[in-house]
């Protein structure tokens, strides 16, 4: 980060003073033990929780943890915009780093006797990869030690895995591959070992046991990938979750920052309202939903068909992505959607500027509401997941923002601010998202 005046710090200042009150208004103790995992339910924790370990080592105020997360968004957007038209990675704009790395971790056990290490979860990616011992580069000193499992084996260039990771390549007789993450490359061998999830146990489970990277993209102690390739979670535990599996993302005002991941179609929700999966042919991890409309108040804004429809040779449409804090929509979307929120407001009052958000309030106001019209559902979200306050209330922001000019603008992403306290289910073998309103936060 350079030491030029950013302009998100006035909105940085405002989400202090909010993040401040939330946390000095609980005095709930943490709580961060390991045997909250339990069945087929893990805890998944944002990475500035403080039951992650990895929070800067020098404590940062909320305002400098917020501007790293408003930092992460931008870099995101340019990560999932390169992923929709074509497998490589957009170049680095300006010199800035590009990084892209998820925002939420949950537990893993990895080998006999199990090793734990903290995975992020990226429903980008399909194969995991894991920093094992030697490493040359790797970010973090928590690493797996390979040679301490009994049950780890490496896979011949042979194996058919090998055919379905990216760039592989053969040294003597094992698999390895390379590929590029964000500002990170990661050579790694492919391995297998068993996985142990909650209380669940996925024997001879197929991953990158990484020995070289470079950068700083790459998660500090491994990636988790939820897509739907034959590598991902999903693949390669068919039989155990049935390609099925939701989460519940805490509320920004959450002391303990963490939520859940429940795999397998066990103690899913039955209320639910569902919206179909569309798929990307040239990039298929991606949760492309069908947005029709959005609706501001009683009224749905006039939104260009263009803006929303789903286009797998261009890579336009919405995905659905906990990775990305606040919701992008393309420019023309925003536009309708901001300015008819504006104008249920109220014409008289003033609008201002703070930071990346452009519709800001000093006075109170009567918010409308806004509703996500997908194929088959509305969802209609409460004011705390569209809505930024001051502590005093002086202040109001709508934070959502318009695609950035910098990326292919053609994606919209229903971030992590707007999913915030509802189930988000992910049924592949029905083609479908549901979505069900739910008190995530712990």
């Amino acid at each position: 980060m350079n030491n030029t005046k950013s302009p998100f710090l006035p909105l940085l200042l405002l989400l202090l003073l909010l993040f401040s009150i939330s946390t000095a208004k609980s005095h709930i103790p943490l709580n961060c033990n390991p045997a909250d995992d339990r069945s087929s339910t893990l805890k998944v924790f944002h990475i500035f929780s403080p039951c992650s370990p990895f929070r800067p080592s020098k404590p940062l105020s909320w305002a400098d943890n917020v501007l790293q997360m408003q930092a992460k968004d931008q870099a995101r957007l340019q990560f999932l915009s390169s992923l929709v038209a074509r497998r490589s990675v957009v170049p680095i704009a300006s010199a800035r780093q590009l990084i892209q790395s998820p925002t939420f971790v949950v537990r893993a056990k990895i080998g006999t006797p199990a090793q734990t290490l903290l995975l992020a979860l990226d429903t980008s990616n399909d194969a995991a990869w894991i920093p094992c011992s030697g490493c040359v580069g790797c970010p973090s000193t928590t690493v797996f030690s390979s040679d301490k499992s009994s049950s780890f084996r490496p896979l011949p260039c042979q194996s058919p895995q090998c055919n379905q990771v990216p760039n592989p390549s053969c040294s003597g007789t094992a698999c390895g591959f390379n590929l590029t993450y964000g500002s990170s490359t990661v050579a790694a061998d492919l391995v297998q070992d068993n996985v142990t999830l909650a209380t669940d146990s996925v024997p001879a489970y197929t991953f990158g046991c990484i020995r070289k990277a470079t950068g700083s993209s790459v998660p500090p102690q491994g990636l988790l990938g939820l897509g739907r390739g034959p590598l991902s979670l999903l693949g390669q535990s068919q039989s155990l979750y049935r390609s099925t599996f939701s989460y519940c993302l805490p509320s920004f005002k959450s002391v303990n920052f963490s939520g859940s991941l429940r795999l397998g179609p066990v103690a899913q929700p039955i209320k639910i309202k569902y919206t179909p999966l569309l798929r990307n042919p040239r990039r298929s991890s991606l949760y492309y939903v069908n947005l029709i409309a959005i609706r501001v108040g009683r009224r749905i804004v006039d939104i260009p068909p263009s803006a929303l429809a789903f286009n797998s040779a261009t890579g336009a449409g919405t995905i659905i992505d906990s990775g990305t804090t606040f919701t992008r929509l393309v420019a023309p979307a925003y536009t309708a959607v901001r300015d008819e929120f504006r104008r249920r407001v109220g014409r008289n009052v003033t609008v201002s500027s703070l930071g990346g958000f452009d519709t800001c309030y000093t006075v109170p106001i009567i918010s409308p509401t806004i509703t996500f019209m997908f194929a088959g559902m509305n969802v209609t979200l409460p004011p705390d997941n569209f809505l930024i306050h001051s502590t005093a209330g002086s202040t109001t922001c709508l934070a959502m923002a318009a695609a950035p000019d910098n990326v292919n603008s053609v994606l919209n992403v229903i971030a992590s601010m707007q999913q915030q306290n509802h189930r988000i289910l992910f049924d592949i073998p029905n083609s479908r998202v549901g979505v069900a309103r739910e008190p995530c936060s712990s």
